[in-house]
Parts: C-alpha cells; structure tokens; sequence
C-alpha cells in the first residue's frame, strides 16, 4: 500500500476543528497527568507525539470528513501539553522548602501557561531555519508524521473496501497502546494498590568496611521509558549506576564507621542521600554547560534567522506565501508576547505580595525575575530545540538547563536583592523567588523542545503553520490548567521526598522528585553558603572527564558513546528507579539484533523489514507508561479520599518478600510478551 504524500500547499483541508481541540484537551489530561506521575516518580517524561496521534487516528477514524491534517492538530496540542508537565522538576520545590503548602491553582497555571507560551513565540520564528531548511534528524517528529501518514493511508484503504475494491483493513496501532497499558495498569494496581507485587528487591553485602547494592525496581513504566531512550543512553544510566554504588558508596562506607546498630541498607543509604548525589549533581551540571556550549553556534545562528524572518513577515500576511509556509505574523508574535510578559508580571507579583518589603523593592525584584525568565528563556529556546531536533524530545537535556538557570538566578538574586536578604525569613524568600523563576525557565525550555518536533511533523505532511502555532498554544494553556490539580492530589496521597502532607505517611510510598530536590538543595547551598562543594566538585572532574573520553570514542568509535548527561541521572536517581530504565534499553537493543539478524536472513534492508515491528515496540512502550501512571494518578485519589496509606491492601508486611520474588516474576513475564509481541511483525 503507497503511502500519501505531502498535503500540497493549495489544497486546504479542515485542521483546527472544534472536535479536534475537544479531542486534543481529553488526551491532554490523560498525558499531562501521566506525564507528572512519572516525573515526580523517577525524574524522567515522556514524548507524548506518537502516542497521541495514534489514539488521535483511532477516534476520529469514525468521522468520514477527518483528514491527516486534522490528526495532526490533535497530536500537536496534546504533546505540547504531556511537554509541559516537564515543570514538576522545579515547582515541587516550593512545597518542599515550606513557601507554599500546596500547589495555588492561579500562580500555577500563570507560571505554567505564559512560560509555554513564550516557549511557542520564541521558537515560530525558528522553524524556516531549524525544521524547512535543516537536516536535523527530529526522530519523533519523523515518527508521528510516519503513524499519520499510515493511518490516512488506511483511512483511504477503509473507502476503497467500502466500495469493494481494497481487502480488509489493517490495525492503526491503538491496540498495542492499550494492550501495553491494561498490561502495566493491572500490575501497578496490583503492586501499589492490592500489595500483593513488590516494586522492587536488593541485594546487601559488604567487603571489609565497604558495602555494596544490587538493585532492581519492577516498574513496567520504567520498562517502557528504557525501551524508548534506547541503548546508548540506558548504558549510560547504567555507568551511572556503577558509579554510585559500585564505587562513591563503597569507598565512603569504607572510610567512615557505621553507627551502631544501622543496618547495611540504611547506612549506605544516607551516605548515597547526603554526598553522592552531589556527585551526580556535578556530573549533571558540567554535563548541561557542555551541551549549551556546543549549541551555542547553531543558536546563534537560529537567533540571527529568527530577526531574518520576523522582518519578512509582511509577506505572508499579504497572502504571497504559500500556505505551508504561513507563520504567525510578526505582529501577532509580539503583541501575544507582550499579554504573556504581562503575564508573567502579575504572576511574581502575587507570588512576591507576602514579602515584608516595600513596593518599589517588590516591583524590582518582579523586574529581575521576569527579566531574567525572558532573556535566558529566549536564549535556551533555540538550545533546546536545536537539541531536540538532534536527539529527540524525551533526551533533551531539561533538567540539565534548569539547574544553569537555578544557579545564574539564584547568584542574580544574591547580588541584586539586598533589601530583601535584609529583612526576616528574607533568604527564604530568595531562594522561592529563584526556584519560582527557574520555572518560567523551564517552561519555556521544554515546549521549545517539543515545538519544533510539533512542526516538523506538521510540515512533513502539509499542515498549516500558523494554525499550528495556535494549537500549541491553546495545547499549552490546557496543560497548565491540569497541572495544578494533578501536582495538589498525589502530593496529598504520597508526599514528596523529606517533605509530608500528614503525619504519620509512609516515607517508602513518597514521590522521590529528584530534580526539584536537587535544584532546591543547590538553591539552599548557595544562599546559606552551605553546598557541598567537595562532592559537586568531584562530580565537575568526573563529568569532564566523561566528556573527554566521549570525545575520544567520537574519533574512534562510529557507534559507542557517553552522553553526560545521562550518566549524572544515572548517579543521582534512586538505583531501584535506574535499573529497570536500563533493563528496557537492553530489552530495546536486544530486539535490534534479533530484527537485523532476521532482516538478513530474508534479505531485505533493516529499515524496511523492521519499520512495524518498531513502531509496534514504541507503541507498546507508551502503553506501559500511560497504564502505570494512570493507576498512579486513580490510586492517589483513593488515597486520599481514604485518608489511610494502603486502603486496598489485602497483604501485609509479613508478604513483603514473597510480594518481591512475585513482582519479579511478573516484570520478567511481561518482557517476554512484550519480545514475542513485537516480533510477531517480523
């Protein structure tokens, strides 16, 4: 079956539908809510595209007017919104340090929504230079484009076997996205809901002074996500790994005395919590300069056509353009730019309203942070996107441009914000005052990173940019306003890491956040002049020194390679959280070899002989990410309304081994199908 091409510029189909922004806001819920539940969880999100235009193709297949453009709308608004879930790794913060207590609806989707949307303004003007004229890979863009492309062949396919002339259909791919989720969903229910699965199990042991751990988490959502970061950045987490607890922990164990009485587990546990994530902060850090450094020649020139095209803006608006080549108008960019700005302004403002200072010191610090959220905002737009268009949304480094903004903000506010350091509780105004702008940082920094993926999509099969842009924005607004919900229920069903709603929680059930922990950890260091620095510094050198032998491979190796920055999340995620991340990039490589031997063997080329079998993995692996987090999201309503920890368990803590042996068992068993499911297409 061919396949349809691109959409030709004079033709126009309907795109922004009323149904499609409908359709678009209820997948959003479902991927923002998602998406915040794994990355309190474990740090990491997840590219919503794909996903999205698959369930988008499933629905609206039913309409017999729906066309690929119409899909691609809905993919657009809702991967922008699942995007700016990538917020929760700072503004968990702010409840961590005690400023708010829990997440205030309209400061959240302020903060939210005007820092997406400067993230669409800032990257329109990028995407002639960066999408239409480049050769950037954009690997999920190229994805979704490729599941729309089927779909409206097969919708064509559904006519002509409506009038007798086609066979049967085939499959748009919706069945293994829900395969994969009720998969995760029932073991997730049955692990943290019935707590009959264990999440987890590690091994203790200790050589002389020094102890060892060997982890392994059971979490199907993690599966997936290692599925999808593939193998090179699954290795990377795991030298991380090795890193942490195959050395930093052994040899501080080995230099200090265990108290008396700790077990091996809490011992080396704290020293881990304490000093080695530090070590991975560093790693981190060293990593996120590099990355900006070597983007810093491509941004430039992104910057430079951004002022290129925004004076060629007349053109389009007279109607000379062709259709796909339609932006918003410079004059559209700038007033909704300035509302945003104004936003933003009021947004600090209320946030600052409690500060015991005066207005005119108010109103300056309003200046320095929205000052500041624009112009690095501005800056690490084209970073960000350059970045992802290189290697993809999900592996973009985020995290890593939120911990420069903490830093760069965070000395702005020292050295600018006497009066307010001067006064009582004033450095803990200061540090929430840098945290809450480190938000608009990040997100502008993350719908960047996926606009452009939006757009590469859109122009690969005909749409119109500027309604594009328009359901970006509208996608980024729905997002904004889900967030706050979401964040305030598992916050009250589970905590976060060292900070509790109630009494008497659970701290083994808490949400871990460990951006958002370390960024207010690196916030607090710097104001109180408390950082551990040692470790940080340890961290710097073994990051620079990962980067040089990563050069080195450069020049030796075609394929291997160290990103950085994944071996830092690899140091500072919990190891029961990483393992799994790993194993799923060993089940992703694995299935490699096993479809390139197989395409040898039938002698076809690999890209073609492998292409259903996986986009079917892809597929499968975001069903396992979506089933889990939503029973994440369902079990933190009950808990709450419960108002009890385990309102479902029917195990108590006399099954906590057996609980872990059958949580193991069952995350093997569903590799397995997952293997034998993708390789039925080969």
């Amino acid at each position: 079956m061919t396949q349809p091409t691109r959409v030709p510029a004079d033709v126009t189909l309907p795109e922004l539908t009323f149904r499609g922004v409908l359709l678009g806001a209820l997948i959003t819920i479902i991927f923002t809510a998602s998406n915040v539940f794994l990355g309190l969880k474990v740090g990491l999100t997840f590219s919503s595209a794909i996903p999205a235009a698959v369930i988008s193709m499933s629905v609206l297949r039913l309409f017999k007017d729906a066309n690929i453009l119409e899909n691609n709308m809905v993919q657009t608004q809702a991967s922008a919104a699942g995007t700016l879930s990538s917020i929760i790794f700072i503004l968990p913060a702010l409840v961590m340090m005690g400023h708010w207590q829990g997440f205030p609806f309209w400061q959240t989707l302020g903060i939210c929504a005007a820092g997406g949307m400067l993230g669409v303004m800032f990257t329109i003007p990028l995407r002639h230079v960066m999408v239409v004229q480049s050769d950037l890979p954009y690997p999920e863009g190229v994805a979704a484009a490729e599941i729309l492309r089927v779909g409206s062949a097969e919708r064509a396919q559904d006519a002509a076997e409506d009038a007798g002339r086609a066979p049967a259909k085939t499959a748009t791919g919706m069945g293994d996205i829900v395969a994969g989720g009720l998969a995760a969903a029932v073991v997730s229910f049955a692990a943290s809901g019935l707590r009959v699965l264990g999440d987890s199990v590690s091994g203790w042991f200790a050589l002389g002074g020094a102890v060892f751990r060997l982890p392994m988490g059971f979490s199907l959502a993690l599966l997936g996500a290692g599925y999808l970061i593939g193998i090179v950045a699954g290795l990377a987490m795991l030298t991380g790994l090795v890193i942490s607890w195959g050395i930093a922990v052994p040899i501080l164990s080995a230099m200090g005395d265990m108290p008396a009485g700790a077990s091996l587990a809490k011992y080396a546990t704290g020293l881990w919590s304490s000093q080695v994530r530090f070590i991975g902060a560093g790693v981190i850090g060293v990593g996120a300069i590099w990355t900006l450094a070597t983007l810093f020649m491509p941004m430039a020139r992104g910057v430079k056509a951004s002022f290129a095209a925004l004076s060629k803006a007349g053109a389009a608006r007279a109607g000379s353009t062709p259709r796909t080549e339609r932006d918003l108008s410079a004059g559209w960019i700038s007033a909704v730019t300035l509302v945003l700005v104004a936003v933003l302004v009021v947004t600090f403002q209320v946030f600052l309203s409690g500060a015991p200072l005066s207005a005119a010191a108010i109103w300056k610090l309003v200046a320095y942070a929205v000052l500041f959220a624009f112009v690095f905002g501005f800056l690490v737009a084209a970073a960000c996107g350059y970045m992802a268009g290189l290697v993809g949304s999900s592996t973009s480094p985020i995290s890593g441009v939120g911990i420069v903004a903490i830093v760069l903000v965070s000395l702005l506010m020292l050295t600018l914000g006497g009066e307010l350091l001067s006064v009582e509780n004033g450095v803990q105004m200061a540090i929430a005052l840098s945290i809450f702008s480190t938000s608009a940082v990040v997100a502008v920094a993350s719908i960047s990173n996926d606009n452009l993926q939006d757009l590469k999509t859109g122009w690969l099969v005909g749409a119109t940019p500027w309604r594009q842009q328009v359901a970006l924005l509208i996608g980024c607004v729905a997002g904004a306003a889900v967030i706050s919900p979401v964040l305030e229920l598992l916050y009250n069903a589970y905590g976060f890491a060292d900070s509790m709603p109630r009494a008497g929680m659970d701290p083994a059930q808490a949400l871990s956040a460990p951006q958002a922990t370390l960024m207010l950890a690196i916030a607090r260091g710097i104001f109180t002049h408390q950082l551990n620095w040692t470790m940080i510094l340890i961290g710097m050198a073994v990051g620079v020194g990962l980067i040089l032998v990563d050069q080195a491979m450069k020049r030796t190796c075609r394929v291997a390679r160290i990103p950085v920055l994944a071996v830092g999340i690899g140091i500072y995620l919990p190891p029961t959280v990483a393992a799994p991340i790993v194993a799923g990039a060993v089940l992703a490589w694995l299935l490699e070899r096993t479809l390139r031997r197989r395409a040898a063997q039938a002698g076809q080329p690999y890209e073609q002989f492998a292409d259903a079998p996986n986009r079917r993995g892809v597929l499968i692996a975001s069903g396992l990410i979506v089933g889990e987090s939503l029973v994440g999201v369902l079990m933190a309503a009950i808990i709450g309304a419960a108002g009890t920890e385990a309102p479902l368990a029917i195990a108590g803590e006399d099954f906590a081994r057996t609980a872990s042996y059958l949580g193991l068992a069952v995350f093997v068993f569903v590799a397995v199908l997952f293997w034998r499911r993708v390789l039925k297409l080969a």
